[in-house]
């Protein structure tokens, strides 16, 4: 290929410099998101418009400089996976806050290997092969949409109509919140109770801007079958079991449900999303084992020799081998600062220690290896993060019940608890791992594509994996001191329905405590895994018969959600489906090029979700600190509220209104660009 981008300026201070701003904000909210769904959105794209819009106001500035902007930032969305294992130390009590040190240190040595495992497969698995890397073709697409050419205005104005719809989007948002949050002046969620007979029903509709982006990203199938799985969490589950169990005198309808869908049916919606994720790993057997196998070819034969082509130039073997090393010694150290106050033997802790790094080490290479893979055959996005942490808390708790048996380190509660959490510790370093190898290459593969230099990505991915990991704990604290955890909050006098439901942390500490202490009740953990396997069936078939699918793993999500988080996400889906069927339409019926404008429309809507997410997370954020210092002074946990609890129904009109206004705006601005 020619090489039109010699002399292009590429890793610039500047470049780093606003990458780590944009991965502060991006870090910061996809935290938010995924402590209160579960999700977290790809923060490439958003950040290649942002850095494109910014980087413009300096004549020098080049395609080559925003790919080293968004190959930062995009660790924001990725490194934020840990937080999927970290709250369940909080959850289960071992933890009373985020230790610093201890946290930042599972993110950056967990992010930095996901890095270097990565880098020799670059060449087998970007270079020469054919997987679609769909993530990283269309950040590619856009910094090249984006690219400044001599005398055409359409790429400024592009980038500047790009960043518009994210500040748009982030500021309807973040009002919206303000107003929720802050002022309690709006509602955030509208629900109707009614019962027939003993069974209780819920008809139930989250009004959360940010849901409605994430819904928006995740696409009409995944959204029908969230929906799919409050319909049978809902509307089976809750009213059957409420039929089945008098109801305590004295108890309102919403309470009594809630509690029994909180006991027994989120361990049904447990079991099928640990179905789900082995069998969407197992239908990926085939990528992760030749993922794998090349991986372990080129750890034989060395990553070989580049030649003379910056476009082609890793960072260098030895320099990658010394990473390695101090990553394994600081990952000894955080261990060892882990287990030192367990009040163990000191050759039972120093065996801990070596298991856990050695487990750490060995399985987050294999999962590197199989992410890379996946990521590149389905995209970041749709690789099952989720299933890997299934899988690692698996295997972390029966390796270390193993040793515990075997030193005989399980013979009282406390022990058992210190086991569980070093489990749930061990595992929180290979997600990371996994999290970071699943990005990694979609970067490189853009950077293939705009003929950029790797090892300066690699570089750039290392920097924001360091500020990624410094910015994490202190947003996990604040956001944990000022609203808490479904099941753990830090004060008595706070308000429940304000927790973050930290859904995968909660998942994780079931399986973990279940295996240690053997009192999980196995009854509705058997159910679901029937009925997932049910699902899994039933998807199969209509994907033999028909072109729709109903994914195992969303609808459990549905059912394991609170249910005013899953259909605030459907809302959003709807919205993607019926604007692209709408700009589809309407090109054909003036004779257009709908994949034209399809492109257009769904590039629009993305950058507007991406706001919305971003604006709300922010505000959160916000929100959060006035909170934590208003309660440090001596005062309450609303202290921007202005209306009382009397105000309730006059503010879930509100909320409904601005609900609806905000679907409008989203749906009008989808069609615009596509009808550009």
């Amino acid at each position: 290929m020619p090489e039109p981008h010699a002399s292009l300026k590429e890793l610039t201070l500047r470049g780093v410099i606003l990458g780590t701003l944009i991965t502060l904000v991006f870090t910061a909210s996809n935290v938010y998101l995924g402590l209160k769904v579960g999700l977290t959105f790809a923060s490439s794209i958003p950040a290649a418009v942002i850095s494109m819009a910014v980087l413009r106001a300096f004549r020098d500035s080049n395609i080559l400089e925003n790919n080293i902007v968004q190959t930062q930032a995009s660790a924001a969305g990725t490194l934020s996976a840990v937080i999927f294992v970290l709250p369940a130390l909080l959850m289960m009590g071992y933890w009373t806050g985020f230790p610093l040190l201890q946290t930042a240190m599972i993110c950056a040595c967990g992010g930095i290997l996901g890095v270097v495992f990565t880098v020799p497969l670059r060449r087998a698995l970007v270079v020469n092969s054919d997987l679609p890397y769909p993530e990283g073709v269309a950040a590619a697409e856009i910094l090249k949409v984006g690219q400044k050419q001599e005398g055409a205005d359409g790429a400024a104005a592009r980038q500047s109509g790009g960043l518009r719809e994210i500040m748009l989007g982030g500021a309807l948002a973040g009002s919206f919140s303000l107003l929720t949050g802050g002022l309690r002046v709006a509602g955030d969620s509208v629900s109707y109770w009614f019962s027939m007979g003993r069974a209780v029903f819920q008809l139930p509709l989250g009004l959360s801007f940010a849901l409605v982006g994430a819904g928006y990203l995740v696409g009409i199938v995944g959204g029908v079958a969230m929906l799919l799985g409050v319909v049978l969490s809902w509307g089976v589950a809750v009213p059957w079991l409420t039929w089945l169990t008098p109801m305590p005198d004295g108890a309102s309808l919403a309470s009594f449900a809630t509690g029994i869908w909180v006991s027994k049916v989120r361990l049904i919606g447990a079991g099928m999303i640990a179905v789900a994720a082995v069998w969407t790993l197992l239908t990926l057997i085939k990528p992760m084992v030749e993922g794998m196998r090349i991986s372990l070819s080129v750890l034989k034969r060395g990553s070989g020799e580049s030649g003379q082509d910056r476009r082609d130039t890793d960072l260098s073997p030895g320099l990658l081998l010394k990473l390695t090393l101090l990553m394994i010694v600081l990952l000894g150290a955080t261990f060892q600062s882990f287990v030192v106050d367990s009040g163990l033997p000191t050759l039972a802790a120093w065996t801990l220690v070596v298991a856990g790094v050695v487990l750490a080490f060995v399985f987050g290479f294999l999962v590197a290896a199989a992410c890379g893979y996946m990521a590149g055959l389905v995209g970041s996005s749709a690789s099952p993060i989720s299933g890997i942490a299934v899988i690692a808390i698996l295997a972390s708790s029966m390796i270390f019940i193993g040793i515990g048996q075997a030193q005989d380190l399980l013979g009282n509660p406390e022990s058992v608890r210190f086991m569980t959490a070093l489990a749930l510790f061990c595992t929180s370093v290979v997600v990371a791992v996994a999290a970071i190898s699943n990005d990694n290459l979609q970067d490189l593969k853009t950077g293939w594509l705009v003929h950029a230099t790797p090892w300066r990505q690699q570089i750039a991915l290392i920097i924001g994996c360091v500020i990624g990991a410094v910015t994490i704990p202190p947003v996990l604290e604040l956001l944990y001191e000022a609203y808490g955890f479904i099941g753990s909050l830090p004060r008595e006098s706070m308000d429940p329905a304000q927790a973050l439901a930290a859904p995968q942390a909660s998942l994780m500490i079931t399986i973990a405590q279940g295996l240690f202490s053997h009192t999980l009740d196995w009854t509705y953990i058997r159910i679901g895994v029937l009925v997932g396997a049910a699902l899994i069936v039933f998807d199969w078939v209509l994907g033999r018969v028909s072109r729709f699918r109903v994914p195992p793993l969303a609808v459990a999500m549905g059912v394991y959600l609170p249910p005013t988080v899953a259909t605030a996400l459907f809302v959003g889906a709807l919205i993607s489906w019926f604007a692209r069927s709408r700009v589809r339409a309407q090109a054909l019926s003036a004779g257009a090029d709908p994949a034209r404008l399809e492109q257009a429309s769904e590039r629009t809507g993305t950058l507007f979700a991406s706001g919305l997410i971003v604006g709300e997370s922010l505000v959160g954020v916000v929100l959060a600190i006035v909170i934590v210092g208003s309660m440090a002074s001596g005062g309450g946990d609303a202290p921007l509220a202005v209306a009382g609890p009397g105000f309730a129904s006059v503010a879930t009109g509100i909320g409904l209104l601005a609900f609806v206004l905000m679907c409008v705006v989203f749906v009008r601005r989808v069609l615009g660009a596509g009808r550009g």
